[in-house]
């Protein structure tokens, strides 16, 4: 009974279930017809030929067709390549290729969408070689099944094609001209020889139509499309060349990769400045590219590229030792330490005869044991030279009555009454001289704002702070270097290190800007040559630090052993910003070598950092030869560059013309500011009231006078600032594309002008230039010229997009190693260390000269 009710039960349900279905109309959704008309579908088996293009008018909804290829399997390696085409077929109703091999499946439609915008009505598609020296479990016998169906109810006609590839793999040396588009990817494969470990890839072009080179490992599928050529392998987009150096060592499964070239529908993704268009198969052009694969130097080449460098930079070591033993120890330079005891003495003078004139040196001699004043810790001895320059004119206050040549006489403390040494100087009658119009200031000693004020400036003038104090006060800028160094550095290497990971993990080349055609890898550095280039800097830097401490020990022992000459000759030597500039010239290096791990657009700044700042000491170095008291703090100036930085940082990131606006006026308006500063030795205060003092000191001097108050500040302040005006406005108009470049450009124009003002006021004023200096000078001028030759040689750029960049690449130019931008970083710091030296030596001259002789410019 149980067995019969279920029966019924199943018939009872089969009965309903058929009344319910026939209850409901149902229609086809194709053509809208009654169901019962069954669809009679049909698959025709062809046993296709390779290299024999098949012309099929009738497939449909209804009419599908398989395609059977057969070929024997050998060890040689062998690619199939399928072409399909259909000028009928539309997006609503595709052609659907379906490609099954033994291996795996690959599968496309005609038309096909890129990007869901620019359609092909035509596919080439490489399929997944056929190699049993690599794919040991292939069979002897090989088949290819390639489906095609649509959905469309109307008959739709398409060709197909398939052909081997006789030349599917790349042979070393030998170039393989290619043609491709964006719907016709291509790819090859290169096999590493034996004796080859490093190979050059480099893929040229003459069209600029964009491109990406792929290189992959051997295995399927291949990402040969627009839309996943970018998760396979190493790659980056190209437009008239591409390179890749690469290590056999990342291929050791089958020491060979495939190089797989993409082509873009449009060029944005190689320059963002082009229109975007649309792309239609008539419109899109193929591309013609030329691959080839070189063998690169061997690990020998290394060595010999580096210990090259490094002998040359270990030779100056070398030369500056020998003209160290030439220049000081074999007397071509005599300064304080170099004197006798009787030339001591001599310049010393009799200490019981204060005030009296040596006639055979033509220096002033004073009493060596003179008490120091109690307000300034100034010794009698400096006390007397600073009177001989306050004789002259202060201004206003003092008609200049004696002549330029009398200007040497020296007096004591300037009382009311002049001194007898003063008397003697310029003669024994008392009514050659009516002092009751004179006003001889008795705090021109402390005031410095009338000390300041004098029309005629020497070094005793401006050096009256005790050695101690300043020596304190410049020591200050190495140390807050050292700090600003280090917590500058370590970031920086951090950062170039993650993106020098970053790039090693997604294989995308794009992310760095280096020159592709010389970029020598090592362990996971991409460049390894343009980061060994930078030793210059630090093995000079370091060279120079050394020189300049040199010359500081000697100093100090001069100071302990001869107090009362070191007070009163030559230039006061205080080698604080010395220092900061060897350190800053080895940091040059450091974040250069950081920067060129992985150059980009995102930290540029690295590079050029320190060369604002090297710019920077080295002018206030100049100026703090001659000016040793109105110098500025250490925490300001390098506040100051700071603000430099930050103003290239926003120029890169917004160079917009409201900013190039902005700029311009805190340009000019610094000028300004800084001329102002200048021109009254520091006696300008910069606060809210600032402009209404700058006019007013401009009214007196400049409107109301005929001649400058100071005309030889006034020429070379006037100089410069139209120099600056036209940079500022040259840059408002024209907007340098490259603003860390033109800004840096100014502040070397800068350095270079008060330099050569420098020298030459030097010149004017009857002071020498020593041979050494000479030959500095002569030295720094033809490396700095190569120099700027090798710059100029642009080998890839952070402004561009990373294909137009390449378009910049260059082969190496020495030693098979080094690019020209490596060539400039070796010139560069070469001319860097002798423009130090030209402002460490270019005072040597006056070291016995007193400093009441020494003028202020």
């Amino acid at each position: 009974m149980d067995v019969l009710f279920k029966i019924a039960v199943i018939t009872l349900i089969t009965f309903n279930l058929q009344l319910f279905g026939r209850s409901q109309p149902q229609h086809d959704p194709v053509n809208n017809k009654d169901s019962s008309a069954q669809l009679q579908f049909k698959t025709e088996i062809i046993d296709a030929q390779f290299n024999s293009t098949l012309y099929i008018k009738n497939v449909s909804l209804e009419q599908q067709y398989l395609f059977v290829y057969s070929y024997s399997e050998t060890n040689k390696t062998t690619a199939v390549r399928i072409s399909a085409s259909s000028k009928e077929a539309d997006g609503n109703f595709p052609i659907t290729f379906v490609v099954r091999q033994q291996e795996g499946i690959l599968s496309w439609q005609v038309p096909v969408y890129i990007d869901y915008v620019y359609k092909f009505q035509f596919v080439d598609r490489t399929l997944c070689p056929m190699d049993k020296t690599r794919r040991l479990n292939m069979t002897t016998q090989q088949h290819i099944f390639v489906d095609v169906a649509t959905m469309s109810n109307s008959n739709i006609s398409f060709s197909l094609m398939a052909k081997l590839l006789p030349d599917f793999e790349l042979v070393h040396d030998v170039t393989r001209n290619v043609t491709t588009s964006p719907s016709q990817p291509q790819y090859y494969m290169y096999t590493f020889p034996e004796d080859v470990d490093t190979v050059l890839l480099k893929v040229t072009s003459d069209d600029n139509l964009c491109a990406v080179v792929s290189v992959q490992q051997i295995k399927c599928p291949v990402m040969d499309l627009d839309n996943n050529i970018g998760y396979g392998g190493k790659h980056q987009t190209m437009t008239t060349q591409a390179a890749m150096f690469l290590q056999k060592s990342n291929y050791q499964q089958f020491a060979a990769f495939y190089v797989v070239i993409v082509v873009k529908p449009i060029n944005a993704d190689c320059s963002v400045q082009d229109i975007i268009r649309r792309a239609e198969p008539e419109s899109v052009t193929s591309k013609n590219l030329s691959i080839v694969i070189t063998r690169t130097i061997p690990s020998s080449q290394y060595y010999k590229a580096i210990f090259s460098a490094l002998s040359i930079f270990l030779g100056f070591y070398i030369v500056a030792a020998i003209i160290g033993c030439i220049y000081h120890g074999c007397g071509c330079h005599r300064n304080i330490m170099d004197l006798t005891h009787a030339e001591k003495e001599k310049l010393l003078g009799c200490t019981s005869m204060t005030g009296s004139v040596e006639g055979s040196q033509g220096h002033q001699c004073y009493d060596s044991q003179s008490s120091m004043l109690s307000d300034g810790n100034i010794s009698e001895c400096e006390n007397q030279l600073l009177t001989r320059s306050q004789l002259s004119a202060y201004g206003s206050i003092m008609k200049n009555p004696l002549s330029e040549s009398n200007h040497s006489a020296g007096s004591g403390n300037m009382e009311p009454n002049v001194s007898t040494s003063y008397r003697s100087s310029i003669g024994d009658n008392d009514d050659e001289l009516d002092t009751s119009d004179v006003d001889f200031l008795p705090d021109a000693d402390f005031e410095k704002d009338v000390l300041r004020a004098k029309t005629v400036l020497y070094v005793s003038d401006l050096a009256r702070k005790s050695y101690k104090r300043l020596s304190k006060t410049f020591k200050v800028y190495h140390w807050n270097l050292i700090t600003i160094a280090i917590f500058y550095g370590l970031p920086v290497a951090q950062l170039v290190l993650t993106y020098q990971q970053a790039l090693l993990d997604t294989g995308n080349d794009d992310l760095c800007y280096y020159n592709f055609d010389c970029a020598h890898p090592i362990h996971d550095v991409s460049a390894f040559n343009n980061i060994i280039s930078n030793m210059g800097y630090v093995l000079l830097g370091l060279l120079f630090f050394i020189l300049v401490w040199r010359r500081d020990l000697l100093h100090r022992k001069l100071v302990v052993e001869n107090p009362e000459l070191e007070r009163c000759y030559g230039i006061p030597q205080h080698y604080g910003l010395l220092y900061a500039m060897g350190l800053a010239l080895i940091m040059e290096g450091v974040t250069s070598a950081c920067y060129h791990v992985c150059p980009s657009y995102s930290n540029f700044q690295f590079d050029t950092s320190f060369m604002y700042i090297i710019a920077c000491l080295c002018m206030l170095k100049i100026y703090e030869t001659r000016h040793p008291d109105v110098q500025a703090k250490a925490y300001k100036s390098y506040f100051s560059m700071a603000l430099l930085i930050f103003i290239a940082v926003l120029g890169v990131v917004y160079g917009s013309n409201i900013f190039w606006i902005f700029y311009a006026l805190v340009h000019m308006l610094s000028s300004l500011v800084l001329s102002a500063q200048i021109y009254y030795v520091g006696r300008i205060k910069l606060d809210r009231y600032i402009v209404k003092r700058l006019f007013v000191l401009l009214a007196s001097d400049c409107f109301h006078c005929i001649r400058p108050t100071y005309p030889t500040r006034f020429l070379m302040l006037f100089v410069g600032n139209v120099i600056n005006w036209t940079f500022a406005l040259y840059g408002a108009i024209v907007h340098p594309m490259d603003f860390a470049s033109f800004l840096l450009g100014i502040f070397i124009g800068n350095l270079l002008l008060y330099l050569l003002f420098y020298i030459l006021m030097k010149l004017v004023s009857g002071e020498k230039i020593n041979l050494l200096t000479v030959l500095c000078i002569v030295a720094a001028s033809i490396t700095w010229a190569f120099a700027l030759y090798f710059f100029f040689h642009h080998l890839s750029s952070w402004k561009m997009s990373p294909a137009l960049s390449r378009e910049k690449n260059r082969p190496c130019v020495l030693l098979d190693f080094y690019d020209a931008h490596d060539v400039w970083h070796f010139l560069s710091a070469i001319s860097m260390f002798f423009s130090f030296l030209i402002l460490l030596t270019l005072d040597d001259d006056i070291t016995l000269q007193p400093r009441n002789k020494i003028p202020v410019f």
